[in-house]
């Protein structure tokens, strides 16, 4: 659903609905806004006067005004074409809003602007239009909600860290624990991207295509990959700390496979499976068109893979080493 800013009508409703003493949660719930809405909109827009303070509260008409003029500054780059075209060429030249607010100061610019302001603007219609994110250091093409962003530490928390992995892990001593990750390719093919999986112990390889990126399409896609496998043979997977695999609890209940993570930028110690990826970098280099791709010509690159000797393994291949654990659990 497009989002829409309360209007005057949801704003007298409001007002009338605080002087009836109402729960800010059942005010929500008759203007059909979620309860934080209002409780942003009550502490945004409420009017204070440290003089007259008996004044202070919420005002509809007031609240309106005050909306209206938050938007009048958001669009300060709109109106003046010199400024606008000076933040525009300085972003094109890798600046970051932060670097280019704080030089229009240093400069004395007669009309300064903020970071804030400036981003405002490379995600408003106008920026989109002229598609400015891209010069953006993090290229996001939308912007996350300031305070909707949560901590890496809670999205993996510390029970869930390579460090308290379990020992037979570490040693592959046991069959059946995973590493995990996720290969890229260059921008121009959208977002598809490969998903790359490797055993442990028998260093047998898995690779799967993806079309999205997301988080749930992900897991839900290795999920549709490992269930074959009998629940031993899919004890655990290790992956690094991308946002791209925080619903990684979705692991355990949907196919017990447990999921452990390295510390932030230590890919080295997810080794196997950063190994893979070089070796399958040969048939799959950065400018792969994946759209083109087969399932079967990534099933092919698998093969290949799982059919090469490997020193680790007393040169018994992936494939044959896999197929020996796969035996003993039958």
């Amino acid at each position: 659903m497009t989002h829409m800013e309360l209007d005057l009508r949801e704003r007298r409703a409001i007002e009338d609905m605080l002087n009836a003493k109402m729960p800010v949660a059942k005010i929500a719930i008759e203007i059909g806004r979620h309860r934080s809405t209002v409780y942003r909109e009550i502490k945004r827009n409420s009017f204070t006067d440290e003089e007259l303070p008996y004044l202070n509260g919420y005002y509809g008409v007031t609240a309106q005004k005050s909306a209206s003029d938050r938007r009048a500054r958001r669009r300060k780059l709109i109106r003046p074409d010199g400024l606008r075209e000076a933040v525009i060429d300085r972003l094109k030249e890798g600046w970051s809003p932060e670097q280019i607010a704080g030089r229009l100061g240093f400069e004395g610019h007669a009309i300064r602007v903020s970071h804030e302001t400036i981003y405002a603007h490379v995600y408003s219609r106008e920026g989109q239009s002229e598609a400015l994110a891209r010069y953006l250091p993090s290229r996001r093409k939308k912007r996350k909600p300031r305070y909707a962003r949560r901590s890496r530490g809670l999205v993996f928390p510390p029970d869930r860290s390579i460090h308290e992995r379990p020992e037979h892990v570490k040693t592959r001593e046991t069959f059946g624990d995973w590493e995990g990750d996720l290969m890229i390719f260059e921008r121009a093919q959208g977002n598809a991207n490969v998903a790359s999986l490797v055993e442990r112990k028998t260093r047998f390889a898995v690779l799967f295509r993806n079309n999205d990126r997301s988080t749930t399409h992900l897991m839900n896609r290795l999920m549709d990959v490992m269930v074959p496998l009998p629940l031993p043979a899919r004890r655990s997977i290790t992956f690094d700390r991308g946002i791209e695999f925080r619903n990684w609890r979705k692991l355990k209940p949907g196919i017990g496979t447990e999921a452990w993570f390295c510390d932030p930028q230590a890919p080295w110690q997810k080794g196997s499976v950063e190994n893979l990826n070089k070796r399958a970098r040969r048939y799959l280099p950065r400018n792969t068109q994946l759209a083109t791709l087969s399932n079967r010509y990534i099933k092919a690159i698998c093969e290949r893979l799982n059919g090469t000797p490997r020193k680790c393994l007393g040169w018994r291949t992936p494939t044959e080493a896999f197929t020996e654990e796969m035996i003993k659990l039958r």
